[in-house]
């Protein structure tokens, strides 16, 4: 097999009209990743195709000289470890990217986990990675995943080779004999949310309690760990989360705070909703749309970390917010 122009095996073509493609790369050390990346940049490149490149921010700089000055300037570039803090933001802003360039094929290079990143995020980016393939269907895109084969736990590695239907892994493209439906890895992605350490207070609230709510938030964070931007938002995520509840989770929900092991906070929000559309809060909202799902929106983009968990008794969001 010969190499192709972008830097990888011969396979099946980056993109054509009307198909997505979405590719794990397995590399091991900096040379190869700078190989097969840049190889995938320039391809993108040399195509006339746009391309996202987000990744660790110490990829970016390895990238851009590895690149040139001269094709750096034409990448779009994005550091993951801030862009994507949020796994829940990250999906948003591939598809933000790819609609700005609907008139032509897009490539992105998106790197979601990276050794570091805790359980629960770890948890959370990899929904976002099986939601691509439901959110990206039969759009004209290809997403290159790089994870570290020598860094990351082999369940992560695992994870990937059922979130991604093609892998490419020593130079060879691959097409994975486990790759799994959206729905099958998101239920593999909520286990039980642990009970916090420490102290917890707790607020009970019912059809027009939200000014209570937001007060019983304020109060609560003027003894926490945030500056004064980062509590304001934290009561903005909390009130939207208990708006939905009173509107669409049974008119009442139950709030616990708490400071968390790091410099922050979890702020947990359970009601008697229910999540219909898994892609809700990690697509632009439309304004013309009459629901929308404005407020999750608006929570992931407050929020360090977002964990949902949906059940036969109803939902609970757990809402992480560090002192930054």
């Amino acid at each position: 097999m010969r190499d192709r122009t972008d830097g990888l095996v011969t396979g099946p073509p980056a993109t054509t009209a009307g198909t997505f493609a979405h590719r794990a790369l397995f590399y091991r050390g900096g040379t190869e990743y700078l190989a097969r990346v840049g190889g995938f940049v320039r391809g993108a490149l040399a195509a006339a195709e746009p391309v996202l490149v987000a990744v660790p921010g110490p990829r970016l700089d390895a990238l851009r000289e590895n690149l040139g000055a001269s094709a750096a300037a034409e990448v779009t570039w994005a550091d993951m470890t801030r862009w994507g803090r949020n796994p829940g933001r990250i999906l948003a802003a591939l598809s933000d990217f790819a609609d700005r360039c609907a008139d032509r094929p897009a490539r992105i290079v998106g790197e979601p986990i990276w050794p570091g990143r805790t359980r629960a995020e770890v948890l959370e980016a990899t929904r976002h990675e099986a939601l691509i393939n439901t959110a990206f269907a039969g759009r004209r895109a290809t997403v290159l995943c790089p994870y570290d084969a020598m860094g990351l736990p082999t369940a992560v590695l695992a994870d990937a080779r059922r979130t991604h239907p093609t892998l490419i892994d020593g130079g060879r493209h691959l097409r994975s004999t486990v790759y799994a439906d959206a729905s099958a890895v998101c239920a593999d992605c909520d286990p039980p949310l642990a009970e916090p350490d420490g102290a917890v207070s707790r607020f009970e609230y019912a059809p027009g309690q939200l000014g209570a709510v937001r007060e019983y938030v304020v109060a609560w964070a003027r003894g926490t760990s945030l500056g004064p931007g980062r509590r304001g938002d934290l009561v903005l995520a909390v009130s939207e989360a208990a708006a939905n509840s009173l509107s669409h989770g049974g008119g009442r929900g139950t709030l616990r705070l708490w400071n968390s092991a790091g410099s922050g906070v979890v702020a947990e929000i359970r009601d008697g909703g229910r999540l219909s559309d898994p892609l809700a809060g990690r697509r632009r909202p439309s304004l013309a749309s009459p629901h929308g799902g404005r407020g999750l929106w608006m929570i992931h983009q407050l929020c360090d970390l977002v964990e949902i968990r949906a059940s036969a008794d109803g939902l609970t969001l757990r809402l992480h917010m560090t002192a930054r």
